[in-house]
């Protein structure tokens, strides 16, 4: 294991966090806070509580999951592109590294970036509402497992677009909307029968219910299931991921 060559990567891609500290921290964390504070005001005011739950509060694990999904993918995916674009990406490639060493820098990176940002925004939500956690060692499991998939589907995404478009096209017009449409704001048990049962084909669901189930042992679907989909987006990255190291898709070209 090359400890070198991943801390080289690991550390150069947190150095442009910090370099960015506005774009990287602040505004995602302003962004999410725009949502709490506009969501739960106006809609807080009418429903005042789910399942027991004060709306305020319900709505902190959608929102964090939203800001995590949105900044795993863009860090991820920005991170693995830009070399790509600037063809720095054949001096990586050159090193003495394995495809483990490369990922573990780029995507660990990333991820450590969504966990931080989550975690802020965390204690920023807490400011406004009492949040409790009902099964810490749970939330830190969905939190650190949701990280790293979406910081590996990132990386495929990075690999795969070769533009600045198809970089922005599939958070925009794919994940926001799933996210939107899978529970952030609201149970999927208040929408009619029809809608409850499409939208357990939405992957996001199984993310934020399995986290709000970690905060207030509340959810849509079971734990062990959520589990079980996150596990299995995250196997299935990483075999795509190791398929695109193995034929040097868009990698050597």
């Amino acid at each position: 294991m090359n400890v070198n060559g991943i801390k080289a990567i690991y550390g150069y891609e947190m150095a442009r966090m910090r370099r960015t500290l506005v774009q990287s921290i602040v505004s995602p964390v302003l962004s999410t806070s725009l949502y709490f504070i506009v969501f739960g005001a106006a809609i807080g005011s009418r429903i005042s509580e789910i399942d027991g739950i004060a709306y305020g509060a319900f709505i902190v694990p959608g929102l964090m999951m939203l800001a995590i999904l949105t900044e795993s993918l863009s860090n991820a995916s920005f991170g693995i592109y830009f070399p790509r674009f600037t063809g720095t990406i054949f001096e990586v490639l050159s090193a003495p590294v394995s495809w483990v060493e490369v990922l573990l820098g780029y995507v660990g990176a990333a991820a450590t970036k969504s966990i931080i940002i989550g975690v802020i925004i965390l204690l920023t939500a807490n400011l406004f509402v009492d949040i409790r956690i009902a099964h810490p060692l749970v939330m830190l499991l969905f939190l650190v497992m949701t990280s790293v998939s979406f910081s590996l589907f990132g990386f495929i995404l990075g690999v795969w677009a070769d533009g600045w478009e198809k970089l922005t096209i599939v958070p925009i017009l794919v994940i926001t909307p799933l996210t939107f449409l899978g529970g952030t704001f609201y149970s999927i048990s208040m929408l009619p029968p029809v809608w409850q049962t499409l939208s357990l084909f939405n992957p996001v669901v199984y993310l934020i219910s399995g986290f709000r189930w970690s905060f207030y042992e509340n959810a849509d679907v079971s734990v062990g299931i959520s589990i079980a989909i996150t596990s299995g987006f995250l196997l299935a990255c990483l075999l795509v991921v190791r398929w695109i190291f193995k034929t040097g898709y868009r990698l050597r070209s």
